[in-house]
């Protein structure tokens, strides 16, 4: 299934693929590799040299690297990774039809509601405080990516308020056969009150002819709320990420 990568592929090769995103330079998920096959020591050492002099000619200090899916990392590599520093982890892709999807009774302190200009302000205010967590930097370049989707009809924003206060958010991307929900997220004060459920809720009903998709953290709980929700898991990836600071 065909998961939303924000980068353009500027490298494509028989072993990788390199998607890079001049807007968004610190987002580690619009700049990264995506391995096609798993390498072996040397081709992933080569590799990470590629991307990190890259990286570091644009101002970057990440580097990031996706594994091909449904495929265990070995033991050595493994070793490796977490010796020079890499924080390693993996998704979960979950996929379902919007008529699995269980029945919410809407609750009246609860309204759900497309982006449109009466909302937007609303939904860049809260998508800039869920963001801050990386820095004011980010978040605020993260707030241009936001007004880009706005005037694309491929990206629905989806906003949640309780009681009339703004309280959470998704992304909506749409593809000829998927949507796949993104940024799914309710602020820590309104958590707890199924406002989450009622965002996935109107995503089904808004497109019940179109098979809904979204990534989980491999170890976050959140996948176990879809797997309740009647998501079929699809697959798993790792991936592995490395913050450096220039010399």
């Amino acid at each position: 299934m065909d998961i939303h990568k924000e980068g353009e592929v500027v490298f494509d090769t028989a072993r990788f693929r390199h998607y890079h995103d001049p807007k968004m330079l610190s987002r580690y998920d619009s700049n990264f590799i995506a391995f096609k096959e798993m390498p072996n020591k040397k081709e992933f050492s080569d590799t990470e040299k590629y991307l990190q002099e890259y990286h570091v000619a644009r101002g970057q200090k990440h580097v990031k690297f996706v594994f091909p899916p449904n495929e265990k990392l070995d033991d050595s590599l493994l070793t490796n990774l977490s010796s020079e520093g890499y924080d390693t982890g993996f998704t979960e892709l979950y996929k379902i039809n919007p008529r699995d999807f269980p029945g919410y009774e809407m609750q009246k302190e609860i309204e759900i509601a497309h982006v449109g200009a009466n909302q937007l302000e609303d939904f860049l205010t809260l998508n800039y405080q869920q963001d801050l967590v990386f820095g004011s930097a980010f978040a605020s370049m993260k707030q241009e990516n936001n007004r880009s989707h706005f005037k694309d009809s491929a990206f629905g924003q989806v906003i949640a308020y309780y009681n009339g206060v703004p309280a959470g958010g998704l992304v909506a991307i749409l593809k000829e056969q998927t949507v796949e929900i993104d940024g799914l997220f309710v602020l820590p004060e309104f958590q707890r009150k199924q406002i989450a459920a009622h965002l996935q809720q109107f995503v089904m009903k808004s497109f019940p002819e179109k098979t809904v998709i979204l990534l989980a953290d491999g170890e976050d709980t959140p996948r176990e709320m879809y797997k309740k929700q009647n998501y079929e898991y699809v697959s798993f990836q790792y991936e592995t990420v490395k913050v450096f600071e220039e010399d």
